[in-house]
Formats: C-alpha cells, structure tokens, sequence
C-alpha cells in the first residue's frame, strides 16, 4: 500500500482512538467527581465505566460480524465507521450536559455502543488492504494512535478546562473529522449479495467467541492482550484520583499532570513504535518484541506504584511509554497472522477487542476491592497491574504459528 493511504488510515485511526479516550484519561472522572465528590468519585466511576464496557464487549465482535455481512454499494466498512461516529457523538453529548450519574450512564453507554462500531470497521480495514509483508509496519504506525490520541485528547481537555461541555466536544470532534476522511478517501472491499455469508443462531452466537480448540495461538495471543490492556486500565482509569489521593495534587493541577505524564509516555511510545514494527517485519519475528513489551511496562507500572512525587510518576511513564509502544507496535500484526479465517476477519477482530474492552469493566470493579484492601494505598493497585502485564508476557509463549 502507498504512504498516502497509510498515513491517512493512521490518522483516522488515531481519530477513532481519540473519540473514547479523551473522556477516559481526564474528563469522564472529572465530570463524576464534580457531580459526587472525591468520597464517592471512585465507586460512581466503576458503575459508569464498567457498564459501558461490557456493552463494549458485545458492540465491538456484533458490529464486527454485521460488517462483514455489509453489502452495501458503498463498501463494507464505510457504513459502519460513519453511522458509529455520528451516533457516538451524540452520546458524547449527552455525558457533557448531564446533571446526574444515570444520564452520565446513558450517554457513555451510547458512547461505547456506536464507537466501537466505527472501531470494528477500521480494524478490519488492516488484513482487507494491507498485505502480510507491510502489516509489521502498519501496525506499528497503528499502534502510535492510542499515544498520540492520548496526547491530543488531554491537550484539548486542558485547553478547554474552563467548560465542561467542551472538554467533551471538541476532542469528540476532531477524532470524528479524522475518521470521516478517511472513510471519504477509502477504496473500500464491496461484498456481492452472492457472497454474504450465513445468518442464524449459531452464527449469532459464534461471533461472540472464537475456539481455543481450533485456534489455540489466537487464544493465547486473546489472552496476553486481556492482561496488558487489564494493566494499562488500572493505571488510565484510576489515574486522576491517583495524582490526588496519593501524590496530593490539588484537583485543578490533575489535567496538566495527566497531560504532562500523556506526553512524557507518547515520546517513547512515538520513538519505538515504528522501529519494532519494521524491525518485527525485517525479522520475521513477533513473539520476542510482545513479550519483551508487556515486561517493560510491568516495570513501569512497578515504578509507578513506589513514586511519592509527580516526578517519579512522569518517571514511570516514560517506561511505560517503551513497553506499551513496542507492544501495539508489533502485537496486532501478530493477531492478524494467526488469523484463520480471512472471511471473517472483523469479526474475529472483534473477539479480539473483547480483549480490550473488557478489562475497563474488570479493572474498575476489581479497583475499590484493591484499594479496600490496600487501606486506599494506590501503590497495592499498580502493583496488581504490573503482576498483570507480566503475566501478559508470559502468555506469548506458547504461540506456534508465528516465530
């Protein structure tokens, strides 16, 4: 593929990341904690985010599978990316106005519901345009969407601290121009109806799961990404009320703090990324960046956890920034190559963001029990998470079908 077509999918790629992480680094914990307080910030938090993340779990694989049944005259894809943003948005709104937790609830929902719907399309934009040999490179330059995303939406956010309906909206925008784009300039796969594979029950409920039986790399490479995406959630989710509970940062220093530790992880994201995607595809090796990956952003998280001060926390950052580069880097080309059905690959993407979706419902439940536990000691939560990244390296392993 030309570098015109690539940069542009990375742009709307990072657009697409931007729509839902904005809120979730800064925003959405600030809205919940304006409307019930630090006491009950926390707890109102889970309920929010968990929530929208099981719904997650179910939009991401079932509007993956309807896509892949799409055969309308403008592609495959393209529907589905435009009607979750526009949707999405509106969701998007809904949270920014709301009084109370429940509307909070509603809109995030709807916001989880129709943006993974723009997600599962892009993601299957990868195994239909990108050949094998460009994937390691693509996926790299992918895999700096979550960092630069992460760098924007925070910067918009302090930009615009002043209001809380533009802290939500103007992120919400600028990723929704990236994705439409995009979609405009896309020669997207076009499905004849002769083509449409089968509906039924079965069918239904086989988007849903993938057999570790039949599939067993998939499962393991399932598996690692559930844990380091379990780990990167302790930290996004919680960070906020982190800054302010054990490092004593006053409410109003926290966006600059979080976009400060953004910027601080999106550098060493940035210069490692593509670097181990291209060098993953000159190897024709995976498995040893993955791993080596989830390990060093268990370090980070172990650092994060002993800071007492700002600093060491920007410290462990810049760590995790290596570790979680080098894994998004080189681990969805991994998944795409133990794909066994190119036919259903968004829907088998889709499984695979179970994976990433899941754990913002796990890691905030799980949250105050850790902290009960841990007489509110941040520092017991991200050691958790680091146990949890290394335990993500571990998985990589036993893969067979990729080196």
């Amino acid at each position: 593929m030309g570098w015109g077509f690539i940069v542009l999918y990375a742009v709307s790629y990072t657009g697409g990341s931007l729509l839902f992480l904005a809120p979730l680094l800064v925003s959405l914990a600030l809205k919940v904690n304006d409307l019930v307080g630090i006491d009950a910030a926390p707890r109102n938090l889970a309920l929010v985010t968990g929530v929208g993340s099981l719904l997650a779990i179910i939009a991401n694989p079932l509007f993956g599978r309807l896509s892949d049944r799409t055969t309308s005259r403008v592609g495959m894809r393209r529907p589905w990316m435009v009607t979750g943003v526009a949707v999405g948005a509106a969701g998007t709104l809904v949270v920014a106005t709301a009084s109370n937790i429940a509307t909070v609830l509603i809109g995030w929902c709807v916001c989880q519901v129709f943006f993974n719907a723009t997600l599962a399309a892009q993601a299957a934009v990868l195994p239909d345009q990108v050949p094998s040999q460009q994937r390691g490179l693509v996926s790299g330059l992918l895999g700096l969407s979550v960092p630069a995303a992460s760098v924007a939406g925070t910067y918009l956010v302090q930009s615009f601290d002043y209001s809380t309906v533009l802290m939500f909206t103007v992120p919400c925008a600028v990723g929704g121009i990236a994705v439409l784009l995009f979609t405009w300039r896309l020669p997207d796969r076009r499905l004849a109806p002769a083509d449409k594979p089968p509906w039924s029950l079965r069918e239904l409920a086989g988007t849903f799961y993938v057999s570790p039986r039949r599939n067993p790399d998939f499962a393991w490479a399932f598996l690692s990404r559930f844990l380091l995406v379990t780990a990167y959630a302790f930290l996004v989710t919680y960070q906020a009320y982190y800054l302010i509970a054990q490092l004593g940062s006053s409410e109003d220093a926290v966006p600059r703090q979080v976009y400060l530790g953004t910027v601080t992880q999106s550098i060493a994201l940035v210069a490692v990324a593509p670097v181990a995607g291209r060098l993953s595809d000159r190897l024709g090796r995976r498995k040893v960046f993955v791993m080596s990956a989830a390990a060093t952003y268990a370090v980070a998280l172990f650092v994060i956890a002993g800071a007492s001060t700002v600093s060491g926390y920007l410290v462990g950052m810049a760590i995790g920034g290596l570790g979680f580069g080098m894994y998004m880097a080189v681990d969805l080309a991994l998944v795409v190559d133990v794909l066994s059905d190119p036919s259903a690959a968004a829907k088998d993407l889709g499984v695979l963001n179970i994976a990433g979706a899941l754990p913002f419902a796990l890691a905030p439940a799980l949250s105050p029990l850790l902290l009960s536990a841990g007489h509110g000691s941040y520092a017991v939560l991200y050691a958790v998470a680091g146990a949890c990244a290394l335990a993500g390296a571990a998985a990589v392993a036993p893969i067979r079908r990729v080196r």
